[in-house]
């Protein structure tokens, strides 16, 4: 649940339903060194890149790509669904937020973003520390546990190896 009462989240690690639109695509996207999570900071507001989908977007990669791309210049790799959160709001039609996590397979220059012009800081931090810092309560820890076993299962990668917050500028 949300802060605001008029609005609840709810988390399934599960294909998005046919016919649920879906208005975001998030990744837990990890350094393939460390196993640290790229959070976005946007003057002392957190988030992980991702976006909207847009209509020219291949797919949920494709989205999580390009918009890691247009927001934290980085590359990514190998990507992996994790599942959905359905959003209910009073007044609103249910809807699907896309959580994926990925493999950086490049940072590049920090640059504005192109849809604002705003430049972000790039935050790396151990996974389980994602939900904290973003504040998004329970729906995190599942997202972020999920991801953090696709990480050490399929790619390998040290995301239980102690390495300390640091800033990627």
């Amino acid at each position: 649940m949300s802060a605001d009462a008029d609005v609840s989240y709810l988390w399934y690690p599960a294909p998005t339903p046919a016919g649920l639109e879906i208005t975001q695509v998030y990744g837990y996207l990890l350094c393939p060194h460390t196993g640290r999570v790229l959070i976005i900071d946007d003057d002392g507001v957190f988030n992980l890149p991702g976006g909207r989908p847009e209509p020219y977007d291949e797919d949920m990669v494709a989205t999580l790509k390009r918009e890691a791309m247009e927001e934290a210049q980085v590359r990514v790799a190998q990507t992996a669904y994790l599942g959905y959160q359905e959003v209910r709001r009073a007044g609103r039609a249910p809807y699907a937020q896309v959580r994926m996590v990925g493999v950086i397979s490049a940072f590049g220059p920090r640059r504005p973003d192109v849809d604002n012009g705003r430049t972000y800081r790039r935050l790396l931090a151990p996974l389980m520390h994602a939900p904290g810092v973003l504040g998004w309560g329970r729906p995190a820890v599942a997202q972020a546990t999920l991801a953090g076993e696709i990480a050490r299962t399929i790619w390998k990668l040290p995301v239980g190896t102690p390495a300390p917050p640091g800033y990627v500028d």
